[in-house]
């Protein structure tokens, strides 16, 4: 038994390549997600998050700070790395000598992350290049990031311009986009200009609305995954833990989404969770972007973090929140009782907002149920005096291409948005007091 265990080993191998090949060569390519087990849809990583914080689930491909690079790109609403319809098979696509490595930006267990650019038209490009080993499920998260991303066209959503198989490695091409929210937030400390906070929340909410329509959940929202233009257009980024939700499902990992924005059912176990679990966390970065703090920074472990989120919106009990003594990690005894805030009690700068606070507390509900969605969110009153052109907007159009429609100065600053950096070099975002 012995000697036929690596004549099985190649098999393996090249059975993975086999299907690698087809996948990528298949019409139903953006559908492959659905068809995996959910134990290999469902991939640990671990990398350090910008907040310090740690995290049971992190993207692998969080680029450090101190590594990234300013530059000015095109908006994402003209793809330059479209084929022309007079060449729909150009041989200068799916090639690696088509794209030049200009520097490494980051590295995790599985994938390594390039700035580059095209030989085709000299865009630059960000190359998440995955190590294909041995053992059958190393790719398999990066395999249905690309797979959901191919399907996904969207202003709001990163643009997945390539795909590159070798017989060693995998590798997505995307758009370059030059900083995220967190970055962004660290460079206009104490809070967003109010105007600036409602346009990123329109963009966010705009582009999960299109994926929750889909089916799709991001599962790992927070700031660094949420990229941020030179105009100012804000994309969906980082969907290794994006899952395909076709049918009712139990059988999803608890252990989804950076502590910080994680809500509190998946705090406590539940496996059961749709397009709510994504709301939760765009309540905690609409009050980040108004109060220039994290909204629940915890600090020790799922027990504190949970205690925080308590403290603002009561303990739940069984009146509160349906179904809640029935989680595995919920155990009356080990929370202190309090009582639910308005929030504006925790941040008061809500109360300087128009609808601002009602909006919120429509995001951060403890029961699940009781969420607003997204597309709910976008028709609520606090953005009632944007342009009406904005509900119009085909998919990928911007928000950009509406009349009056800007970014405001920051705090004096220019709006050009480049990373402060601390004493170590690095750029630190949420975690002020």
């Amino acid at each position: 038994m012995p000697a036929s265990q690596p004549a099985e080993k190649m098999g393996k191998m090249k059975k993975l390549r086999r299907t690698l090949s087809e996948m990528f060569s298949f019409p139903f390519f953006s559908s492959f997600c659905c068809l995996l087990p959910p134990q290999i849809c469902v991939t640990k990583m671990s990398t350090r998050s910008c907040q310090g914080t740690d995290s049971v689930i992190k993207p692998l491909d969080t680029i450090p700070e101190d590594k990234k690079v300013r530059v000015q790109r095109t908006q994402s609403g003209f793809d330059p790395f479209e084929k022309p319809a007079s060449q729909p098979t150009s041989p200068k696509f799916g090639k690696a000598d088509s794209y030049e490595k200009l520097e490494k930006l980051g590295e995790g267990s599985y994938a390594t992350v390039y700035k580059g650019k095209s030989k085709v038209n000299g865009k630059l490009v960000a190359l998440k290049v995955i190590r294909l080993q041995e053992e059958e499920g190393t790719p398999f998260t990066a395999i249905r990031e690309a797979s959901l991303l191919k399907g996904l066209k969207h202003a709001n959503i990163v643009l997945l311009h390539d795909i590159i198989h070798t017989k060693e490695t995998l590798t997505l091409v995307f758009e370059y986009v030059h900083t995220d929210l967190c970055q962004y937030m660290d460079k206009h400390p104490g809070g967003l200009h109010p105007d600036n906070v409602k346009l990123f929340l329109f963009q966010l909410l705009r582009g999960l609305s299109y994926i929750h329509q889909r089916y799709i959940l991001h599962r790992d929202l927070k700031p660094q995954n949420l990229l941020i233009s030179d105009t100012g257009e804000l994309k969906l980024a980082d969907f290794g833990l994006a899952r395909a939700k076709s049918v009712p499902s139990h059988t999803y990992s608890n252990e989804v989404v950076t502590l910080w924005y994680r809500p509190p059912d998946v705090l406590l176990g539940s496996t059961d969770y749709s397009t709510c679990l994504d709301m939760w966390g765009v309540g905690c970065i609409f009050i980040e972007m108004i109060q220039g703090v994290a909204a629940f920074p915890g600090m020790k472990d799922i027990q504190d973090q949970l205690e925080r989120i308590f403290l603002v919106l009561g303990t739940p009990s069984e009146d509160t929140w349906p179904g809640v003594n029935s989680l595995p990690h919920f155990k009356p005894d080990r929370f202190t009782v309090y009582s639910a805030k308005k929030l504006r009690q925790a941040w008061n700068k809500l109360g300087y907002v128009d609808h601002a606070e009602e909006l919120a507390s429509r995001f951060l509900q403890c029961f699940p149920k009781n969420r607003l969605s997204a597309q709910a969110a976008l028709n609520h009153e606090y953005f009632s005096n944007l342009p009406p052109r904005l509900w119009e907007l085909q998919d990928m159009s911007s928000i950009f291409t509406v009349p009056n429609v800007k970014l405001q100065t920051e705090s004096g600053d220019s709006i050009q948005v480049c990373s402060r950096k601390n004493s170590h070099g690095k750029a630190s975002c949420g975690s002020k007091h």
